[in-house]
């Protein structure tokens, strides 16, 4: 029997697997894995400036492409900076296979250089992971990480790898196929309680869809669009289910939730039925348990069957993939009359519709409507914060273009290495990101990593010198005592400051002079006659990043919104 070293055997894996790209950050306990990646030309690396930036790039690569995410960290702080992008991707059932480095079998338990439990930090944030013990089962492991983080409920896998497994002879052979007991996902549908679900929506007056993330994680928009126009039933969204069907159809509501829009919340107060496919139903949309969607009966439709009755407890349980039931659906779909519960729907879009103010400087909406104009069918990635409220309130989306935004976990420093992947996977697709102030700067490295990687990028960065999320929580419930949210305070500012005025510091970085520095290039803009002539000039950089930096006011805030744990019908308005 031919035998080779672990590490030709997972480099044979990865061409198996049609891995094209893996993002690597090199190390002593991954260097001969390294080595043997040099010496192929199947799979490149791409190398960041940071452990947490690979990995939300190679989040991004996956939600962007479909295909499984892949990673190389060594061990020690390579893998400890993985834990963050790991829960992200977790969160958001995102395919992820990270291999991580670990120090030789011998040295394990005696606190060696770089040595961590990285299988026990990350246990409860991955699908699966293993720290691998014999040379001889390595193949069927990276076959099952493989196989299990892309089925299901997709998720993050981790492997670590011993170094003297990496180096140690054992068997060539990469399995075809595996099978593992007690994994069984889930394919088909159960036909009984679809029919149910089924039976629930036609007797319904006032039935109303509400379309998670997990209707974009099965590719199953087409069918969800098919299905609410036979049906002719309005659906509403959350943040990570947006994009499922086209914004602009008619029977499109918008987002609900925390910061949903104000008829699409009332429309699940009002609902005497609610169709939900591919949701956790989180704190974030249900606000009050006790008071979410009163008058209804609950249809609930996931894979994850541990999702099911878990927050919301629901009449009819379909454990299922969102595009199988779909497709089922489909066969039975009827047309219902819903003209008096749509013209309900309207008059709340009348009485509060979904705007900002106009009337001085440039405003976050005229952003995203200028974004809407100028980069249609394109990949839009947000990092976390006011702007990605804003993105997801009064971004366009149809079956051309893509939202990628930390639902879930809500991680800031996640927009511009996923931006990053996304581009590096979709090199001939526009990819915009949309971050703030904050939130790049936690992951402003990667400017190197965007430069060297050729990404054209055009980068929306929202400048109100704040942490923004947190400062509009601090005016609207904490008396505005501003703590630890102005981006430009330093130690020689008075307490108690109120906000920004005459006094105050510069703000640093200055980010077009630090863009031009990497060797990207860097516009800064402060009226709304400015912005498409600046569009204009990113479209032109396709070699590097371009940082657009909009300078908006301070005192905007993102609403509707609900106060966490308030009742979704109690939304602040002005």
């Amino acid at each position: 029997m031919k035998k080779i070293s672990g590490n030709k055997l997972l480099v044979k894996a990865l061409s198996e697997e049609q891995v094209d790209t893996i993002f690597g950050y090199p190390g002593a306990c991954t260097i001969d894995i390294s080595d043997e990646i040099y010496k192929q030309d199947y799979t490149k690396v791409v190398l960041p400036r940071h452990e947490q930036a690979l990995v939300h790039a190679a989040d991004a690569y996956a939600r962007s492409t479909g295909k499984v995410g892949v990673c190389l960290v060594t061990s020690g702080p390579g893998a400890t900076n993985l834990v963050t992008g790991i829960a992200t991707a977790n969160y958001d059932s995102v395919p992820l296979v990270c291999f991580t480095g670990q120090v030789a079998r011998h040295l394990i338990g005696n606190d060696a250089f770089q040595e961590v439990d990285i299988v026990g930090m990350t246990r409860s944030i991955t699908k699966y992971g293993v720290t691998v013990r014999r040379r001889e089962d390595l193949g069927k492991i990276i076959k099952m990480a493989f196989y299990i983080a892309q089925t299901g409920k997709p998720g993050p896998v981790l492997i670590d790898i011993p170094k003297d497994i990496q180096t140690a002879s054992g068997p060539a052979e990469y399995p075809s196929h595996v099978d593992i007991r007690g994994y069984k996902p889930i394919h088909g549908v159960h036909i009984g309680q679809l029919k149910k679900a089924y039976k629930m929506l036609k007797s319904a007056k006032k039935p109303l869809i509400l379309a998670g993330g997990g209707v974009n994680i099965s590719h199953a928009g087409e069918k969800l669009k098919k299905f609410m126009e036979k049906e002719n039933v309005p659906v509403v969204t959350t943040i990570m289910g947006k994009g499922a069907v086209p914004t602009t159809h008619p029977l499109y509501i918008g987002n609900c939730g925390m910061h949903g829009k104000y008829a699409a919340n009332m429309a699940v107060m009002e609902c005497d039925l609610l169709f939900s496919i591919g949701t956790r139903f989180n704190d974030r949309i249900t606000g009050d348990l006790n008071e979410f969607a009163p008058h209804a009966q609950i249809v609930h439709i996931d894979v994850d069957t541990a999702s099911i009755s878990r927050n919301v407890v629901v009449d009819v349980p379909v454990v299922a993939d969102a595009g199988v039931a779909l497709e089922k659906l489909l066969e039975w779909a009827e047309k219902k009359d819903t003209a008096k519960w749509q013209e309900q729907i309207h008059r709340w879009e009348k009485e509060n519709p979904l705007a900002m103010r106009r009337d001085r400087g440039i405003s976050p909406q005229m952003i995203m409507e200028h974004i809407n104009a100028q980069f249609p069918h394109s990949i839009y990635v947000t990092d976390v914060g006011q702007h990605q409220m804003w993105a997801t309130q009064y971004l366009e989306l149809d079956e051309q273009s893509q939202l990628i935004t930390s639902g879930g976990l809500g991680t800031m420093g996640f927009g511009f290495p996923a931006a990053i992947g996304a581009k590096i996977a979709n090199p001939k697709k526009p990819v915009v990101c949309i971050t703030g102030d904050g939130g790049f700067q936690m992951n402003i490295q990667e400017m190197a990593t965007a430069v060297t990687q050729g990404t054209g990028i055009t980068i929306c960065l929202l400048n109100n010198n704040y942490l923004g999320m947190v400062r509009q929580m601090q005016e609207l419930f904490y008396g505005k005592r501003y703590s630890a949210t102005c981006l430009r305070r330093r130690p020689s500012c008075p307490g108690g400051c109120k906000g920004p005025n005459d006094q105050c510091p510069e703000y640093v970085p200055d980010f077009v002079k630090l863009a031009e520095s990497y060797g990207a290039y860097g516009i800064r803009v402060e009226k709304e006659e400015d912005i498409d002539a600046a569009f204009a000039e990113a479209k032109k950089h396709t070699d590097a990043p371009t940082i657009i930096e909009f300078m908006i006011a301070t005192d905007e805030l993102v609403l509707p919104m609900v106060k966490s744990g308030n009742p979704m019908s109690e939304m602040i308005l002005k």
